[in-house]
């Protein structure tokens, strides 16, 4: 299970938030022991992107290998 405070990635992505397959959020609560989880996308200036609750099909832990990739965020 993942906990709160990790790291995340998308499986697939969000079109309503923005949001792509393989963004990187971070866990900010765990919902029914892992079923779904809320979690915050930032941008790499510190400012939240988006909030959404994501179950966890959608998603998977960081692994040690993996290196971040920048984007530009489409505007709303």
């Amino acid at each position: 299970m993942i906990n709160e405070h990790e790291r995340i990635v998308l499986k697939a992505a969000i079109p309503a938030e923005g949001l792509e397959a393989g963004d990187v959020g971070t866990v900010v609560h765990v919902y029914r022991d892992g079923l779904a989880y809320e979690v915050e996308f930032t941008t790499l200036g510190g400012d939240t992107a988006a909030v959404v609750t994501v179950e966890a099909s959608q998603l998977r832990p960081v692994s040690k290998r993996e290196i971040t990739h920048a984007r530009e965020l489409a505007t709303k």
